[in-house]
């Protein structure tokens, strides 16, 4: 009997499951689900950086998602061995005794300080800066060390203490708190003690500062220094984490029945997308993996003699495991990559929206047939005249920080800005220009790996940017002066978890001997073109420039 397993990728605006074949990594079902609640902009406010999500829209998605790529691909419930999950992160909820979020229990439906803290909340800047603060000064164990240095207002900690400092009454009703990975892995899975339920390693890791070297989480003494509510909460969280080839359960009757599965069904420990999309795309000692979507995560991992007692500054962490069981997975990124180009979309269909799309002139059809049209076409059309800028033509500067910087160095307090503006520039100009910002912004990466000792040998992208934009590729090609390799799968996270799921059923003995029959292959290959790779050393001293300048004044101004 063929044996196969499924990987669900929960992303930022939508949950997508794969059913593949663990032979050769084929794909026979797919399926994708949009949240509702997001899609309305429910419990958001962009003004605040407040961003938060319903369970009930991920629960929704996982059911839909997994009966429908069961049903699609007609196989039979007791051939698929196992499921693992992985998710955007740092993305605490507060759940009950029992594990049950917070947003579900009456009275707590349309708060959104019970809901779902996504990654790219920033409300939370203040929080992160007090824990910076104490960590370095404490006098006591800098629990930041494996985190790049820095604590940002996207991870656990910090999230944690802004929601209950500014609502009680979520304070008072949590017992604890859960990062999304492990909460859906935890309520599907028939392991219903949350205390001996396991955690996932990158998510504990990367983002809520466990190390080994201190025997688990922050000390109940550092913690307490920040509010005594987060001392009296790690009692309730947990002291050891696992890797995501390890099993956390297999499938509770009650998810097997509505997922037409059996309670055989393994389910592995729940792990992030970025860490899983690597894995998908195979990735290997000296591969920088580039996570390429809303915001970028980029991944690459190293043996331990390699990286010894070091600690790379200014990055997302460094965990033995968090990526492959065996080699360190050091974690870096963006907080803006496709949102840059997304939030300039925005500002330009503003008089679409707000007039054409709004006239009598028009019918429902036309209106429809006009937004469709502008949907699909927008960033192509807009790329193509882009690209057919001559090198040598004057264009502005821009920064992508219109999110904060991730790395190098954490600070959500930066804003964008762009400089070099003209009446000859227009929305093609503008457009290259935030391009070039990004592409900027990974360079920025990279350098800082190279310099702490970190090899890079090859690049590889994934993502919806990575396969749909050449232009981009390009870009990113000529500024880091590397050739780029994008991997073919649409699905490269959801694959990730479906090779992690693999070694969690006993179909493989480890992830890397498990992604090299399962992983993605490539479709593309970008290579640096000289010219504009000179030119591009040009123009990213007046990104830096830029930079420097925005970065002061911010400082300043806090």
């Amino acid at each position: 009997m063929k044996e196969y397993v499924i990987g669900l990728d929960y992303g930022t605006d939508s949950v997508r499951a794969v059913l593949i074949d663990t032979e050769n990594g084929k794909e026979l079902s797919s399926e994708v689900y949009w949240y509702e609640r997001w899609k309305k902009g429910a419990y958001c406010n962009a003004s605040l950086n407040q961003f938060r999500q319903h369970p009930l829209d991920h629960i929704k998605g996982l059911e839909h998602t997994i009966k429908t790529v069961v049903s699609k691909s007609q196989v039979d419930a007791k051939s698929i061995k196992g499921i693992c999950i992985d998710t955007t992160g740092s993305s605490p909820v507060p759940v009950t005794e029992e594990g049950t979020a917070l947003a579900l229990v009456e009275g707590f439906e349309e708060n959104p300080n019970a809901m779902m803290v996504l990654w790219k909340d920033h409300t939370a800047i203040k929080e992160a800066d007090e824990i910076n603060e104490l960590a370095a000064n404490w006098g006591g164990e800098n629990y930041t060390r494996y985190e790049g240095g820095i604590y940002s207002s996207e991870w656990f900690w910090a999230k944690i203490l802004h929601v209950t400092r500014e609502d009680k009454t979520v304070k008072e009703a949590a017992h604890t708190w859960m990062e999304h990975c492990d909460l859906m892995t935890f309520m599907i899975t028939d392991h219903t003690d949350l205390k001996s339920f396991k955690r996932s390693r990158c998510a504990a890791g990367h983002k809520a500062m466990w190390h080994a070297d201190w025997n688990g989480l922050p000390s109940e003494d550092f913690l307490g220094r920040l509010d005594p509510y987060l001392a009296k909460l790690r009692s309730k969280l947990y002291d050891e984490t696992y890797t995501s080839d390890e099993v956390a359960g297999h499938l509770s009757e009650t998810w097997a029945k509505k997922l037409g599965l059996t309670t055989e069904t393994v389910v592995a420990v729940g792990t992030f997308d970025a860490h899983s999309g690597a894995v998908g795309a195979k990735i290997e000692e000296g591969a920088l993996v580039r996570v390429m979507g809303t915001s970028t995560c980029d991944v690459i991992v190293a043996p331990q003699e390699a990286i010894g007692s070091k600690t790379v500054r200014g990055i997302c962490g460094q965990v033995d495991g968090s990526v492959i069981p065996g080699l360190i997975g050091l974690e870096a990124g963006q907080s803006a990559f496709g949102d840059v180009l997304a939030w300039f979309k925005e500002v330009l269909s503003w008089p679409v929206e707000n007039l054409v799309l709004t006239s009598e002139v028009l019918t429902d059809e036309q209106k429809q047939k006009l937004k469709s049209e502008i949907d699909a076409n927008f960033i192509k059309k807009l790329s193509e005249q882009a690209e057919a800028i001559p090198l040598s033509e004057s264009i502005p500067t821009a920064l992508d920080w219109v999110n904060g910087r991730r790395t190098p160095d954490a600070n959500q307090n930066l804003k964008s800005a762009i400089s070099n503006l003209s009446l000859g520039s227009n929305a093609p100009h503008i457009f290259k220009a935030l391009v070039n910002a990004i592409c900027f912004g990974s360079k920025k990466i990279a350098e800082r790996f190279q310099e702490e000792g970190v090899a890079i040998s090859s690049v590889i992208g994934i993502g919806g940017v990575a396969r749909k934009s050449p232009f981009i590729m390009q870009t990113l090609a000529n500024v880091m002066n590397m050739p780029i390799k994008v991997a073919e799968s649409d699905q490269a996270p959801a694959l990730g978890a479906a090779i992690y799921a693999a070694v969690a059923a006993g179909i493989y003995d480890n992830v890397i001997e498990a992604a090299k029959s399962m992983g993605s292959d490539f479709e593309a290959e970008y290579h640096p073109q000289p010219e504009a790779v000179a030119v591009y050393e040009q123009l990213i001293k007046s990104y830096e420039n830029l930079g420097n300048f925005i970065e002061e004044g911010c400082t300043k101004n806090s």
